[in-house]
């Protein structure tokens, strides 16, 4: 079967065929670094990484650019507010974001980079635009985008200019020829960073900055750009617009976005006072369990937070890392229906939830032939092993991941005591004993599984 993707540029599954054979070129909109990654920014990160594994586990040779907006409204906003430079605010959450994503499994992208660092790129591109009659620069210092200028304004977004036009707000303080042109690049204002240009010092604006780096990384067109839903309009349909109408040749072959994040049903926001960091939630879920969970739902599909979700990721892993324990290491194989269902998910649009049902499918042949030949059950452990490798999960050490994931109550030390005893115990039929003591381990969260192999153990 050939990769189908959901293309949000003509909103239909397209087989997908890159420019170059072999090769695939990949934009996706990372964070803009003025606070802590919630779980909106986890999921678009988590959604293209696995991406990016599948591409490359397919036999593409992938190159992934996933930038840092590290200069825009919010992060002077909040640098002014705690009085320090805006170089220092974005770095510490650069360094932070990066202890997440790491915890998170997330492959580092071929290249990450950041805004600042392509203001020459940047003016060149507005430099572009206005010789093209498509920007224009006011007296005040401003640089606007023509949208009426582009005549294919709103291909992917499906609103039309008519449309824009009548919502649309004017200020009469607004040098803007018309209300739906939107800056390319800020005049400077009293304590803001600024950079040189031809039109005075100023700042980019949001939307230019990732058509600049994207071209630079990846040439005039590009096959795949990735996002949240959250960016389809303004921010792409401005990049489709500058970006077109900077070149002249068509800019991305395949949109993806992936959906919203929802608490409890309702949609995150702090207005609701229902957002959350990945940090918060890591405080009580491993990462791999707030991954898992990613998952579980397909990447245009709302994804939906709350306890229960959560808890059925930590059983899932559970019972894929107790299917790996105790067998040796094999090479990958016995397994080759459940590689086909597998791939046959992921070819449909990159369908994680379907994956993960084949995996289960694979669990159960683990469990089903591991007492009469282990050899075979090693086989398809590896195999179980290299399909989590392209989600990014299950690849700990099962025996630790079964344990783990307990800050607090007994220690590992304290637990084993506790099973010799047991034993103990039951060498001399004092069944009550052995009874209690199981209790006892039970009600502080550890489960005891006693095999032909002697008793093993888990953290709940």
């Amino acid at each position: 079967m050939s990769l189908q993707i959901y293309n949000d540029l003509h909103n239909k599954k397209e087989e997908f065929q890159p420019i170059e054979p072999g090769k695939v070129r990949m934009y996706v909109c990372g964070m803009t670094v003025y606070d802590y990654c919630h779980l909106g920014h986890a999921r678009m990160i988590v959604v293209f990484d696995v991406v990016y594994r599948y591409l490359q586990a397919r036999g593409y040779d992938v190159t992934y650019v996933r930038n840092i907006t590290d200069i825009d409204d919010k992060i002077i906003q909040r640098a002014n507010e705690r009085s320090e430079p805006f170089t220092e605010l974005t770095q510490r959450f650069i360094d932070a974001m990066h202890e997440d994503l790491d915890a998170l499994g997330v492959l580092l992208p071929t290249i990450e980079p950041r805004a600042t660092g392509h203001m020459p790129e940047i003016l060149e591109m507005i430099q572009r635009l206005i010789d093209r009659g498509h920007a224009y620069v006011t007296d005040s210092g401003d640089v606007y985008y023509s949208v009426t200028s582009f005549k294919d304004y709103g291909q992917l977004s499906g609103k039309s200019i008519e449309d824009l036009k009548a919502g649309a707000r004017v200020e009469s303080s607004d040098e803007k020829r018309d209300p739906l042109d939107f800056a390319l690049w800020k005049a400077a204002k009293p304590g803001e960073p600024a950079w040189d240009s031809p039109w005075g010092k100023g700042r980019p604006g949001w939307h230019i900055e990732c058509s600049a780096m994207s071209t630079k990384a990846l040439g005039d067109t590009f096959d795949i750009h990735g996002g949240g839903a959250d960016l389809t309009f303004p921010h792409h349909e401005n990049e489709i617009a500058q970006s077109e109408g900077a070149t002249g040749h068509h800019f991305v072959n395949y949109w993806m976005h992936n959906g919203f994040v929802r608490v409890n049903d309702e949609k995150m926001s702090k207005s609701l006072d229902n957002f959350f960091t990945i940090r918060e939630i890591m405080a009580h879920y491993r990462p791999e369990e707030i991954r898992y969970f990613i998952l579980t739902s397909h990447y245009r599909s709302p994804l939906n937070y709350d306890e229960e979700h959560l808890l059925n990721a930590r059983q899932a892993l559970t019972r894929f890392y107790t299917a790996l324990r105790g067998l040796p290491a094999a090479e990958p194989g016995e397994a080759e229906e459940y590689a086909q269902a597998f791939n046959k998910a992921m070819d449909d649009d990159f369908n994680t939830p379907e994956a993960l049902a084949a995996m289960f499918e694979l669990v159960r042949e683990i469990n089903r032939v591991r007492a009469q030949d282990e050899q075979k059950a090693a086989r398809t452990a590896a195999e179980l092993r290299r399909m989590g490798a392209i989600l990014g999960i299950l690849q700990d050490d099962p025996e630790q991941w079964l344990r783990g994931g307990a800050s607090e109550g007994l220690s590992d030390e304290e637990i084993e005591t506790l099973i010799q005893q047991r034993l103990d115990a039951r060498a001399e039929k004092n069944w009550a004993e052995a009874d209690r003591i199981r209790d006892e381990l039970k009600d502080k969260g550890i489960v005891l599984e006693d095999g032909a192999g002697g008793t093993t153990w888990r953290r709940e």
